[in-house]
C-alpha cells in the first residue's frame, strides 16, 4: 500500500502549513503563533475536542473512530532553535535569529496531515489522541506534558512519534526494538584560582592548566572506566577561560554532554565525573563548583510495537525501504518520557540528501509530509481495526 491517496491529495495544502510554521519560528514553551495555527487547523479539520495551554502551549486534540475502542497517542514536537537561518528560501524565518533547524515544522504539518485523513474517514474503532508537544529541544515539554497527566487523563494505552533524518532516502524509515537513543546528562564546571600578571606565574593559581588536566583526564572515563561493548560519549563542548595574553585569569569554566543508554553507566559517569574533576582541583589548588544535572532519558522502543510500527511503515513505503534493526544512536529525544509512560515506538524518516539537522542551512522536504502523515494514519486504522 502506497501513500494515501486522500493524503496525497493534501500535498499541496500540507506544504502551506509546513511552510507558514517554517515562516514563524518560535522557541521551547513559547509558542503562542504555532499553537494557535494548530488550533485553527485543528478546528477546521473538525477534530471532536481540543484541549489547549497543556504543558503551557502544548495541545491534544481527540478524534473519535466508528466504535468505541482504546486511545492511541500521536506526537509532534513544535518548537524551532535559536538559529540565524541560512537558507535562502522565500518561507525562510521571518523571526531572526531563530529557525526550524530540526523539521519539527514538518512533523506538526504530518500530524496535522494525518488528522484531516482520520477526522474525514474515521475508519477506526477507539480514540485518537493527536500530542502536539512545546520544547523539545529545551525545556523537556514531553516531561511536562506526562507529569500534568496527559496519558491518565486522556486513557492513551499506546504512543508513536516519527523524526525526520536528513541523508536516509526519502521516504525510508529506520527504527529498532529496545533502546533507540541514549540519555543526555550535562554538565558545567567552574574553576577558580587566583589571577594575575603572565610575566609572574609563580604568584598566581593558574586556573588554566587545571582545566586542561581535567578536560583530558575525563576521557579517561570512556577509556578506562567502560564495558569495552557498552556505548557512551563524554563531550567537553566549551571552554571559556582567559582575557588578554598578559593576564593569567582569576577563574574559567568548561561544559560537558554525556549520552548513555543504562542507569548502571549513568551513575558511574557522574561518580567519576566527580571524583576526576574534584581530584584534579586539588592537585592544581584551584577551587571548582560542579553543576551536573540529569537531563533525558534513553529513547527505549517497546519490541513489540516496534515491530508493529516497521509493519505499517513497509505497508506505506515497501519492504526494502524500512529497516526495524538499524541500532542505537548518540543523539537524545524527550519522546523518552512519553515512553517511560506508555509502550510505543519512535522511528525515522528519511528525507532525502540536504543539510543535516541543527544546521543553518536544513529545510525540511515538502515531499515527505505525506508519507508520514500516511504513515500515523495507517498505524491508527491497523492499531484499532473496525470490528
Amino acid at each position: 500500500m502506497p501513500v494515501i491517496n486522500r493524503i496525497a491529495a493534501l500535498a499541496p495544502e500540507m506544504k502551506e502549513w509546513r511552510r507558514w510554521l517554517h515562516r514563524h519560528p518560535e522557541l521551547e514553551f513559547a509558542l503562542p503563533q504555532t499553537a494557535a495555527f494548530v488550533a485553527e487547523r485543528l478546528r477546521e479539520i473538525g477534530v471532536d475536542e481540543i484541549h489547549e495551554g497543556i504543558a503551557t502551549s502544548g495541545i491534544v486534540a481527540l478524534i473519535k473512530g466508528r466504535e468505541a475502542g482504546p486511545t492511541i497517542g500521536l506526537r509532534a514536537d513544535m518548537d524551532a532553535l535559536p538559529i540565524e537561518e541560512l537558507t535562502g528560501a522565500d518561507y525562510a524565518s521571518e523571526h531572526p535569529g531563530k529557525m526550524h533547524a530540526c523539521g519539527h515544522d514538518g512533523h506538526t504539518t504530518m500530524l496535522l496531515g494525518a488528522a484531516k485523513y482520520l477526522a474525514e474517514t474515521r475508519n477506526f474503532a477507539g480514540t485518537v489522541a493527536l500530542l502536539f508537544q512545546p520544547a523539545e529541544e529545551d525545556g523537556g515539554g514531553g516531561e511536562v506534558m506526562v507529569k500534568e497527566g496527559v496519558m491518565e487523563r486522556f486513557g492513551i494505552t499506546q504512543v508513536f512519534g516519527i523524526h525526520n533524518a536528513p541523508n536516509l532516502p526519502i521516504g525510508h524509515f529506520q527504527t529498532t526494538q529496545g533502546p533507540l537513543m541514549a540519555a543526555v546528562d550535562t554538565a558545567w564546571v567552574t574553576v577558580t584560582g587566583l589571577g594575575g600578571h603572565g610575566a609572574t606565574p609563580h604568584e598566581c593559581i593558574d586556573p588554566i592548566p587545571a582545566i586542561t588536566a581535567m578536560v583530558g583526564s575525563l576521557q579517561t572515563i570512556v577509556s578506562r572506566n567502560l564495558f569495552p561493548l557498552d556505548e557512551l560519549v563524554v563531550s567537553v563542548t566549551q571552554i571559556h577561560v582567559g582575557s588578554a595574553n598578559n593576564i593569567i585569569p582569576e577563574s574559567g569554566w568548561f561544559c560537558a554532554t554525556i549520552r548513555s543508554f543504562t542507569p548502571e553507566v549513568r551513575a558511574m559517569v557522574e561518580k567519576r565525573f566527580h571524583e576526576i574533576v574534584e581530584g584534579t582541583a586539588a592537585a592544581f589548588g584551584v577551587k571548582v563548583e560542579i553543576r551536573y544535572d540529569r537531563g533525558y532519558p534513553p529513547t527505549v522502543n517497546d519490541a513489540e510495537k516496534a515491530r508493529f510500527a516497521a509493519e505499517v511503515a513497509r505497508e506505506i513505503s515497501g519492504a526494502e525501504a524500512v529497516c526495524d534493526d538499524a541500532g542505537r544512536e548518540m543523539g537524545a529525544e524527550d519522546f523518552s518520557y512519553m515512553l517511560e509512560a506508555r509502550p510505543g515506538a519512535y522511528l525515522f524518516l528519511g528525507i532525502g540528501p540536504g543539510a543535516g539537522l541543527h544546521h543553518p542551512a536544513y529545510d525540511f522536504n515538502d515531499e515527505a509530509a505525506p508519507i508520514g502523515a500516511s504513515f500515523f494514519a495507517r498505524l491508527v486504522e491497523r492499531a484499532l481495526p473496525v470490528g
